[in-house]
């Protein structure tokens, strides 16, 4: 009888492992930490000064100030880039989202963390729930004190997005960011303080969890499609459509609309006031611009509540989208995202209500 060697050598290695498991316990989970600059990697000269430069500090040495990170999870680095998050940019998110489809299937990667600044992470994190086609976990991380402050929030926070990540409960959650120990989905989170620790809430959907050194509670999932429930893929892409956001106030101007459009945007998203409204002047340069073939999306600058469709104005007649939960810079990302694809005003408000 003629044995089949591999067959042999594939049990004993699966022994071998077993046996690894019960004697050390359960084995790590592999995260991949994307490092792209923020508060989190700035320093300063002085551990009390407000002033600091960001993206001054590698993934190496950050992941180097939190050695029990190394109990939680194998863990590995890649810079990706270095920048304060003011200068966050579409090809900077296309290289994370395209890192992550490219290592969605792999063995090697259990779930990803990115740092980032906080001054533009809910647009980032936003953009990777609609292009990233995996349910592991993707988390999103920074600090609002550089590393070089006192009290610097930045190692806590690392360390807990790298416990979530490697979590999985944490999978099929869509695109995750944590903070001073609260869990945030990219649908609903948004930055409120320009200074705080606890800088982002999730005033409309609520939390996904909470973690406390590591150990984690969830007990929300996002409503929204997400991840592979998305229609969207930046394979190949390299550049978005351009979309401006126009900000809505008392005495509105609408001639900052003819110059978006004449600047080449191929969509607009109003910061309306109230439930997306403007001034009747601007409304029928929206108007305009919609007969144009340009897309207009009504948001809001208030910071809480929904844009409904033909409420404070006649979206029908007037060929205008409303936003829904989607404040104006995550509509921004939306409308860029769905405009890499030729789409009627009906499709762009089923996405705008989907999403």
């Amino acid at each position: 009888m003629k044995l089949n060697i591999n067959f042999y050598k594939k049990i004993i290695l699966l022994l071998i492992l077993s046996l690894n498991i019960s004697m050390f316990g359960q084995a790590k989970p592999k995260v991949l930490i994307l490092a792209t600059g923020g508060t989190i990697a700035g320093s300063a000269k002085t551990g009390v000064q407000s002033g600091y430069t960001s993206g001054q500090v590698t993934i190496d040495a950050m992941v180097n100030a939190i050695p029990d990170a190394l109990k939680v999870a194998d863990i590995k680095g890649e810079q990706i880039a270095n920048v304060g998050s003011q200068d966050m940019s579409f090809e900077i998110m296309l290289k994370v989202a395209n890192r992550i489809n490219e290592l969605a299937n792999s063995n090697d990667v259990d779930g990803f963390v990115i740092t980032h600044g906080t001054d533009t992470m809910e647009e980032t994190a936003f953009f990777l729930n609609l292009t990233t086609k995996t349910d592991k976990p993707v988390v999103l991380v920074g600090s609002m004190r550089p590393s070089t402050a006192i009290s610097a929030d930045g190692p806590l926070n690392l360390y807990n997005a790298i416990a979530v990540a490697g979590d999985p409960k944490a999978k099929g959650r869509g695109v995750l960011l944590v903070m001073n120990d609260w869990i945030h989905s990219a649908q609903s989170l948004t930055k409120v303080s320009t200074t705080a620790v606890q800088t982002f809430m999730s005033p409309l959907r609520g939390l996904i969890g909470i973690t406390s050194y590591g150990t984690n509670d969830f007990f929300n999932y996002p409503s929204q499609k997400f991840g592979k429930n998305s229609e969207f893929d930046v394979k190949g892409v390299s550049t978005f459509p351009r979309v401006d956001i126009i900000y809505a106030d008392a005495d509105m101007k609408p001639d900052l609309i003819d110059a978006s459009i004449e600047r080449g945007a191929k969509g607009i998203v109003i910061a309306g006031v109230g439930n997306g409204n403007m001034n009747k002047a601007s409304l029928d340069a929206c108007a305009r611009a919609s007969k144009k073939g340009i897309i207009v999306v009504r948001s809001t600058r208030v910071a809480t509540g929904l844009v409904s469709r033909n409420v404070e104005c006649n979206d029908d007649e007037l060929g205008l989208i409303a936003s829904y939960a989607l404040n104006p810079q995550k509509s921004r990302i939306l409308l860029s995202v769905a405009l890499l694809k030729q789409r009627s005003l009906a499709e762009l408000q089923k996405i705008f209500e989907e999403y």
